[in-house]
């Protein structure tokens, strides 16, 4: 089950607050220069990108139903667990380098290469995490129960990443990043009166 939260809203509110900085950071530099070189203007954008240290464009939703079962004795015990949580898309902006920028002076186009996107650990919602079990005498006799809880802990968290980790969900990630990237670069741009486009993709593509 996905229900991805996106939340462009308060994406946008990030990336707005992110590129406002990054002009802000820059302006008495921009103004010391009559006609400032779109290099400088983006080697000092970076600088201030870095600084952000990591970039959440997206998040999702998930809800894992795992199931574990123990044979001991001639008895057994299952155990269910549904463990609804929630997975950050985070973009390490830290990981930008001098290189991942190149300028184009006959197109006017900044193309910005992203480091990979990485999928956090998720975050487990407690209160509506359920479990059902099945063979109170397994359990009760041995340690069946919290063998069971652990290996369906585990489990659990395994299918939230698989389940994060869908193609789909990984691209809409992406572009939520690179459209961030784009207006973090594109704003001081503009803002230094330099007409060009900004063009964010991942590292080695295109």
């Amino acid at each position: 089950m996905i229900r991805p939260v996106a939340k462009f809203l308060g994406a946008l509110v990030l990336v707005v607050a992110v590129a406002a900085g990054i002009v802000a950071a820059m302006g008495w530099r921009l103004h010391r220069e009559l006609n400032p070189d779109p290099v400088t203007v983006a080697t000092a954008s970076l600088r201030a990108v870095r600084e952000q240290a990591v970039l959440t464009p997206f998040a999702a939703r998930f809800v894992a139903v795992v199931t574990s079962e123990q044979h001991r004795f001639g008895f057994s015990a299952k155990k269910t667990l549904i463990m609804p949580g929630m997975v950050r898309y985070e973009l390490d902006l830290a990981a930008m380098r001098q290189s991942d920028l190149a300028w184009d002076a006959a197109t006017h186009t900044l193309t910005v290469a992203l480091p990979p996107l990485r999928v956090s650990a998720p975050e487990i919602d407690l209160l509506r995490t359920q479990a059902y079990g099945e063979g109170g005498v397994l359990m009760a006799l041995t340690d069946a129960a919290a063998q069971l809880d652990t290996a369906n802990k585990v489990a659990g968290q395994a299918e939230l990443v698989r389940q994060a980790r869908d193609p789909v969900l990984m691209r809409l990630a992406t572009d939520a990043a690179r459209r961030a990237i784009e207006r973090s670069f594109a704003m001081p741009l503009r803002a230094a009166g330099i007409d060009a486009t900004v063009v964010a993709r991942p590292r080695g593509e295109g």
